[in-house]
């Protein structure tokens, strides 16, 4: 019977324990919870239907890091932190543009948080109350950092933040360059769109002790700084069996070309036991909510003719997916598989699509660094030996 990971454990602890230490339980926590087997994903208790309905980034953030829904002035004041700390420094931005033009955004990202420590001094201290204030600052500059990123591959000069928008529409904002000036939405497109970017990033904050959260609590059990930790976490999220899948999502839906061609392609990839990227998730074996949202959201984008034929090819895609595997084997779509296309719908490129990834997810890891601070100890698992336990050595003459 599949566990549920539900109720406060005491340590030690006795449980099975899979390869990729599946099933392990390292820390007991009130953040935010998964449950596999009915596709149900909340954070702080709150369904994450409701949080993309009726939440915004910002509130989102705050209910991850504080525990509670915040007050209107709470509210305020969690903005204003997020705008005085949104700019970056101009070095960060030089050391972008000295590094390879190839060079893969996460790379680039993950190289920019971790030298952003140069500059916050505080970030040294590693206390509770000094932390809460470095992962405000990191969840505000990590996105315009990003926006930097894109700029900076396109060749494109760097834009500063905007003190007026919101930080999805500053993080499009400085994408792009656009912003409507008679209200707070962006130039070009309508507030589905700006709805659209801000789900996106509510829906991305957490998702349980997935390998990237788990590598930022590492890295800051041993009291390193909340950049290099971050930075760890963004280096976990870049690998295409985590962050990076939604990528492969859009080659391959461009590869098939057309909904009429889905059977065949289809057929011929079961044949060479491919795995179809953007299915199946290793804890949900029921639909992952969020791919329904963002499915939703597929719909509302859909405006040109290119996305509306990249979503015909995921929906049928996705009909003979679950015809075929969906309850044999509870495999369905994952969060990845429409996530994409509502990325290019808003003219993003596909590279960055993994650091709209971190952007959101940020909250979630400063968050369950933070909770788990106050009891902190370093993670020092064990690995079972089974080599030779008695060898000579042999000289180098007699190899």
């Amino acid at each position: 019977m599949e566990r549920d990971f539900v109720g406060k454990k005491e340590f030690p602890i006795k449980c099975e324990i899979g390869r990729g230490l599946e099933g392990a339980i390292v820390n007991n926590t009130q953040i935010g919870y998964v449950n596999g087997k009915e596709g149900r994903l909340c954070y702080r208790g709150i369904s994450i239907e409701d949080l993309a309905k009726y939440s915004s980034f910002e509130e989102t953030a705050y209910l991850l890091l504080f525990g509670k829904l915040p007050k209107r002035d709470e509210l305020n004041g969690f903005k204003e932190k997020l705008k005085v700390s949104r700019s970056i420094p101009q070095g960060i931005v030089e050391m972008i543009k000295i590094l390879p033009k190839d060079t893969h955004s996460m790379n680039l990202l993950m190289s920019a948080v971790a030298a952003l420590a140069g500059y916050d001094k505080e970030s040294q201290k590693v206390t509770l109350e000094s932390e809460k204030e470095v992962a405000i600052r990191i969840i505000s500059k990590i996105a315009t950092v990003t926006a930097a990123i894109s700029r900076i591959k396109k060749g494109k000069e760097v834009i500063e933040p905007r003190e007026d928008l919101s930080h999805a529409e500053n993080l499009v904002y400085m994408i792009t360059g656009e912003v409507d000036e008679s209200r707070p939405s962006l130039r070009g497109v309508d507030e589905e769109i700006s709805k659209a970017i801000d789900m996106a990033l509510i829906l991305h904050a957490d998702h349980g002790m997935s390998g990237s959260t788990f590598t930022c609590m590492v890295i800051h059990a041993s009291l390193s700084d909340f950049y290099a930790t971050i930075a760890g976490g963004i280096g976990s999220l870049k690998g295409p069996l985590h962050g990076g899948a939604n990528e492969r999502v859009i080659k391959m839906l461009q590869e098939i070309g057309t909904p009429s061609n889905v059977e065949e392609w289809y057929g011929r990839e079961r044949k060479l036991h491919h795995k179809i990227p953007g299915f199946g998730h290793r804890i949900y074996h029921a639909h992952d909510p969020r791919a329904r949202i963002f499915k939703e959201y597929c719909h509302r984008v859909a405006t040109t003719e290119e996305i509306k034929n990249l979503l015909a090819i995921a929906e049928r895609l996705e009909e003979v997916e679950i015809r075929e595997l969906g309850e044999k084997k509870g495999i369905f779509p994952n969060v990845d598989f429409y996530s994409g296309i509502v990325y290019k719908a808003l003219g993003l490129e596909t590279s960055l699509f993994t650091p709209l990834f971190a952007v959101s997810r940020v909250a979630g890891w400063t968050a369950r660094v933070l909770e788990y601070m106050p009891e902190n100890r370093i993670f020092r698992p064990r690995a079972e030996y089974y080599g030779p336990l008695k060898q000579e050595y042999i000289p180098m003459e007699k190899r």
